[in-house]
């Protein structure tokens, strides 16, 4: 159990990356004033704990109903997770986490940035909501699915912190700071995902 606690918040701390979006929400709101940006934060984390839970607990039955084993959804999202650890250890802006530059833009024009792109995709994107689908799914026990929740909470609260002071850790650490913090982070998402891929295979029947 406290190897789920571990993996889990590991897992959630590498794809949420609260420094990351810390510096992408900073730039975003860099001209809002301080109550401005606080709640944007606030809101955004709040929407993004919802989704992230709507996939946790309604993910596996959606997949059910959809005739996807567990097993191929591993595999899946290993894939899927690989390629996001891909884009991070070499610094490049990725569909899969952060928002594209016709994203980016459009939020520029908007007045809110809380939902998207703060909320979707920059804390529950495709990564982090297919990470909650695998953890939860392979927990075993309701004790375990609780301590990924657990885990997940912590992240959450760890982002938010990260979000309230985004503007200080923007000067502190710069680009390149964050640069290279993703990277070594996309280096253990890589071991992760191709770790989700092996579980897939050896679910399916195939032992290696």
């Amino acid at each position: 159990m406290i190897a789920a606690l571990v993996d889990s918040f590991v897992i959630f701390g590498v794809i949420v990356d609260p420094i990351g979006t810390a510096v992408i929400f900073a730039a975003l709101t860099h001209d809002w004033s301080r109550r401005e940006q606080r709640e944007a934060a606030v809101r955004g984390v709040a929407v993004a704990a919802a989704l992230l839970l709507v996939f946790a607990f309604g993910g596996a039955p959606l997949l059910q109903a959809l005739g996807i084993s567990l097993a191929a959804f591993h595999i899946a999202g290993g894939i899927l997770l690989f390629l996001l650890a891909i884009d991070m250890a070499f610094a490049r802006p990725s569909g899969i986490h952060a928002p594209t530059p016709p994203e980016r833009e459009e939020a520029r024009r908007r007045d809110d940035v809380a939902v998207f792109p703060l909320a979707f995709p920059l804390l529950a994107g495709p990564g982090a909501l297919t990470s909650a689908v695998l953890l939860v799914g392979r927990a075993g026990s309701p004790l375990t699915a609780a301590l990924v929740i657990a885990a997940l909470a912590v992240v959450l609260g760890l982002t938010l912190v990260a979000l309230l002071f985004a503007a200080r850790l923007s000067r502190l650490l710069g680009i390149s700071g964050a640069n290279v913090i993703g990277r070594v982070l996309g280096l253990i998402l890589a071991a992760l995902a191709a770790q989700f891929v092996l579980d897939g295979l050896a679910s399916s029947g195939l032992h290696l």
